[in-house]
């Protein structure tokens, strides 16, 4: 079985999502027989390279909030995090064009390092004091995640490399009608949107391996918080 799962480095419910994903499939019998494959999505792909921009000023901006507000966001969804065992930084990280990550990404997967490079590029923009947005910091995590470094400032030199792999990724999302991440997709049959509890996961997991014969696209788990294609991340109230 075959488990697609749409993000974006920026996302802080991928993070979350990720993290809670990986319990379920943990407790998934059949957990052997499925391949995790990370696709694509940018949250703000209009955004330029190099315009970054600290989080707490861009959610300030985006939700017509003061920065105190923002900051008191940004915990609710670092308590969210930490509940699940993740590293979170409140202050310091900033925001950014995502499409050299996800370039980057497709060189590890072509390489079959795409779940270490991700793991660790979530972690440095989460958990670290280090910029995903910095292109010495993601050839230093490419080199972390067991790729060829010169390859991979190869990569990022080349605007065109792998640029056409993130756009597909990007067209298969709207056409699945995925217009938030992070979007799992289970054998293109059963799709479950947000950063849901680990035991949705298991429950999905269960259903479409049971009724692998099905064909449609059925959503299952309810709601759960997600961020947009506008950029816009929700955040549970506590």
């Amino acid at each position: 079985m075959r488990v697609e799962i749409w993000s974006d480095i920026a996302c802080p419910w991928c993070y979350i999502g990720k993290a809670r994903f990986e319990k379920g499939l943990a407790e998934f019998a059949h957990r052997d027989e499925v391949e995790v494959v990370h696709r694509s999505f940018e949250l703000d792909p209009s955004r330029a390279k190099g315009d970054t921009a600290l989080v707490i000023d861009m959610l300030a901006e985006k939700y017509g909030r003061s920065r105190e507000e923002a900051a008191a966001m940004e915990a609710n969804v670092a308590a969210n995090a930490q509940s699940e065992g993740l590293g979170y930084r409140t202050e310091g990280r900033d925001h950014g064009s995502t499409f050299d990550i996800h370039r980057l990404l497709h060189l590890a997967k072509a390489r079959g390092r795409q779940d270490e490079l991700l793991t660790l590029a979530y972690r440095a923009n989460f958990a670290e004091e280090r910029s995903v947005f910095d292109a010495e910091v993601l050839v230093a995590l490419a080199e972390e995640a067991g790729l060829d470094a010169d390859e991979a400032r190869a990569v990022l030199a080349d605007p065109e490399a792998y640029a056409e792999d993130v756009r597909t990724d990007e067209r298969e999302a709207a056409e699945l009608g995925a217009n938030a991440v992070p979007f799992f997709v289970l054998d293109r049959r059963y799709g479950i949107s947000g950063g849901q509890p680990s035991e949705v996961f298991v429950q999905a997991l269960e259903q479409a391996w049971k009724d692998r014969p099905a064909t449609a696209l059925t959503t299952v788990g309810g709601d759960a918080a997600a961020c947009d294609t506008d950029g816009a991340c929700e955040v549970p109230q506590s």
